[in-house]
């Protein structure tokens, strides 16, 4: 070891082992006035490496202490201030101190001396190293053979060593460790574990680049060979089915004007299935979902007819009363008039069946000039057929909804969605959550299928939704729609529909002619009255076709060219009377008293009976009553007790009287809470020996303390009461905002007679005495 003081040239990005020739490039200030140092003594400088290459100033604790005392061989100054210098490295020295900073570092240094001594070990050592760097030169190709040769016939073992470092792309930590290793021994382990961990990296580069090429080459082959194929397809005429379906598509696309994102979801779609392997079974979903994609209507609407007057027009045309309805229709065309911003309204229809509910969607869609689609939802219980099934399910469709839009190829038709109350859930989801999107004209603009996977615009559908009861509606999905309810026809209307409609319909889907079949006065209101019991007229329509079927065979058989039927030929046809409606009392009996009824077919009259008879105050409800109309006998049974004083009734009656309240016709159930200061009358007149008014109705909820509380049905009930005979109906006086819906011919013959109390019905009910 020896001792000197020598200029420094810190290396950047660099490093130079011993026995190593190598051109640098000096630009820094202080280097240069190193290097010309250095020429004028005696050509050696000491070359030691940056620990960070990017630092331009660096300071003594930034560079490695350990570097090499190299030969400056030739200097050459280049263009812009910069020396090319070519240098040698001649052996190992280390820093000690820096001597003086400026203009350049002068630095003590401390060189070391190459001792080779040739053990077992060492002898191991090299020939491992000789291997594994001649096993590297083969699979990396960087070096020439000739180098390999001349690196290899060297002798020393801290030489070889050097050399082959210099020869290595390495990292400048870990050549900077070779350089740190000053026996020749530590050296020659490094560099045997540094070379190890370089040929495991090149076989992994080179297993990958052989799977690169195979698959290149597989992919190459196929892309001549079919191009090969279309060249031959092109000679012979004929077309490849491939690129002529995605041709296709490709041009359907063009055609349509599509939302940015349905076009570029379209277009990635087709390029996947233009790559795919035709065998593949992935390509047929694909085919399938641009065929859904692209026959949607994203885009396509017609025009509403807005001429509110012909609208009105065909709506009286089709249908015969109904005027909410067609209210509501004509508002929601003269918005569409002022603004074109309006959403589609969700009008729920729920009334009985036959009443024309599905017809009326009908006409709603003729009246606008929109297009019609129908969906029945009876049945439904499973969450897919709104939303769809994801398309990685096999036989994947979208739901009813994206079904319907496309079938009607518009995004604003009329869409009818039938008999909302009769689905149901089970384990598959509930389709009624479903249908919360659909109907929410907060999100249906951007209503998302699971098949279609993209936001498809439902806000400029015109709802409609059919119910016959309205508590089977969950109350979310009743909530987002408006609610008309159809309650029924009355006896008038029917007539009317049936003149009008059902009649000229039946006639003609006959084959018959208005001198064919004669109806006389009073034929229709009589099938009404015995042969049909319900709210709308679908069999009355059936009747009436029954009638036309009776009277073509006789047509045909000869029995007459012209058949009139009347009231009094009708069973004739029809058979016996199928029907019979309860009459009012003709006389003012004590314990019977006449109420109102609300069925689902329509209003009735019905007669409640009371008995008094000895016995310990037992009280007796016969008839088939329900719940709620049995506490509603016990409710005016206990008021009438609280009131016996008042009403002249002994006081203990109910320790001395049994009473049984009746309500005839017991195979028919019935239920409600209209039926309270009817049974309360009864039980007061009989308990007071004074008749009940016969031409007198009545319905009304009772409380305990003789409040009379309002009801509904209030339009049947009064039109059963005026179909009876009956003169005077008693209603609730909270009622009277209901009267609106009544006829103004029935209003005109029958009298009304409002109360607010028990007190008030007793009173105008019962009959005085003298």
């Amino acid at each position: 070891m020896a001792k000197r003081t020598i200029p420094l040239l810190p290396l950047r990005g660099i490093l130079v082992f011993p026995y190593m020739i190598i051109h640098l490039d000096v630009g820094r200030e202080k280097s240069i006035s190193a290097l010309e140092e250095a020429m004028v003594q005696d050509r050696l400088i000491m070359l030691a490496t940056q620990k960070d290459a990017q630092n331009d100033t660096p300071e003594p604790e930034d560079i490695f202490s350990i570097g090499t005392v190299a030969e400056i061989k030739q200097l050459l100054k280049l263009p812009g201030g910069t020396i090319r210098v070519l240098v040698e490295g001649l052996h190992r020295a280390e820093i000690e101190e820096f001597v003086s900073f400026e203009p350049f570092y002068q630095v003590a240094i401390q060189e070391f001396t190459e001792v080779e001594t040739k053990t077992p070990e060492i002898e191991a050592l090299t020939r491992t190293v000789i291997n594994q760097f001649e096993q590297w030169v083969k699979l990396s190709k960087k070096i020439p053979p000739e180098t390999l040769v001349s690196v290899v016939v060297v002798e020393e073992p801290g030489r070889l060593s050097d050399l082959i470092a210099s020869h290595l792309s390495l990292k400048i930590e870990d050549k900077q460790a070779l350089l740190d290793a000053v026996s020749a021994n530590e050296r020659l382990e490094k560099l045997c574990e540094i070379l190890g961990r370089e040929m495991e990296i090149l076989e992994l580069e080179k297993k990958i680049h052989v799977r690169v090429r195979k698959q290149m080459e597989k992919t190459q082959k196929e892309y001549y060979l079919r191009e090969q194929l279309k060249a031959i397809q092109k000679e012979l005429g004929e077309k490849d089915d491939r690129s002529t379906e995605v041709e296709e598509y490709r041009q359907r696309l063009e055609e349509q004007k599509l939302p940015k994102e349905v076009a570029e979801k379209i277009s990635k779609e087709i390029d996947r299935l233009e790559k795919m392997p035709p065998m593949v079974a992935e390509s047929g979903v694909i085919r399938t979902y641009l065929d859904w994609l692209l026959s949607l209507p994203w885009t396509t609407e017609t025009n509403d007819r807005l001429d509110i007057n012909l609208a009105e027009e065909i709506l009286e045309e089709d249908h015969y009363g109904l005027e909410k309805v067609k209210e509501r229709i004509l508002e929601y065309l003269s918005i569409r008039k002022l603004t074109e911003k309006m959403k589609g309204p969700i009008l729920c229809l729920v009334g009985p069946p036959g009443v024309g509910k599905t017809s009326l969607a009908r006409s709603i869609a003729r009246s606008m000039e929109r297009k019609f689609v129908r969906v029945s939802l009876g049945g439904v219980r499973d969450e897919a057929e709104i939303r769809g099934h994801r398309r990685t399910y096999v036989g994947a469709l979208p739901g009813r909804i994206i079904q319907g839009m496309r079938t009607v190829g518009t995004k604003n038709p009329v869409f009818l969605l039938d008999e909302i109350d009769k689905m149901s859930a089970d384990f598959r989801g509930d389709p009624s959550a479903a249908l919360l999107e659909v109907l929410d004209p907060e999100q249906n603009n951007s209503f998302s299928d699971h098949y279609v996977e993209l936001p498809f615009d439902l806000s400029r559908v015109l709802w409609v939704v059919t119910a016959n009861i309205m508590h089977n509606i969950p109350r979310p999905l009743l909530d987002r729609m408006e609610l008309i309810t159809i309650a029924g026809y009355t006896e008038e209307e029917k007539i009317e529909i049936a003149k009008r409609y059902l009649v000229p319909k039946q006639t003609a889907d006959h084959g018959l002619t208005n001198e064919q079949i004669i109806f006389s006065e009073g034929t229709i209101q009589k099938v009404i009255r015995d042969y049909t019991r319900e709210a709308g007229v679908r069999n009355l329509e059936r009747n009436i076709a029954n009638l036309c079927r009776k009277v073509a065979r006789r047509i045909v058989q000869g029995k007459g060219t012209s058949i009139k039927i009347t009231a009094q030929n009708l069973h004739t046809f029809l058979g016996a009377p199928k029907f019979r409606h309860t009459q009012a009392e003709r006389t003012d009996q004590i314990g019977v008293a006449t109420g109102l009824a609300w069925t689902e077919v329509g209003g009735d009259v019905l007669a409640v009976e009371i008995s008094t008879m000895k016995g310990k105050g037992k009280l007796t409800l016969t008839g088939q009553l329900g719940e709620v109309m049995q506490e509603s006998a016990q409710a005016g049974f206990s008021y009438i007790r609280s009131r016996s004083a008042e009403l002249g009734i002994d006081e203990e009656f109910y320790e001395k009287m049994d009473i049984h309240i009746h309500l005839p016709e017991g195979a028919i159930p019935k239920d409600g809470p209209s039926a309270g200061i009817t049974m309360a009358t009864a039980i007061a007149s009989a308990l007071t020996g004074k008749p009940v008014r016969s031409d007198l109705a009545m319905t009304g909820e009772i409380t305990l303390r003789g409040r009379v509380l309002p009801v509904g049905g209030i339009k049947e009930k009064v039109l059963a009461a005026h179909r009876v005979g009956i003169k005077k109906v008693m209603l609730p006086k909270e009622n009277k905002r209901d009267l609106d819906e009544i006829p103004a011919n029935v209003k005109r013959s029958v009298e009304f007679i409002w109360v607010e109390h028990m007190d008030e019905v007793l009173k105008a009910a019962l009959v005085s005495e003298g």
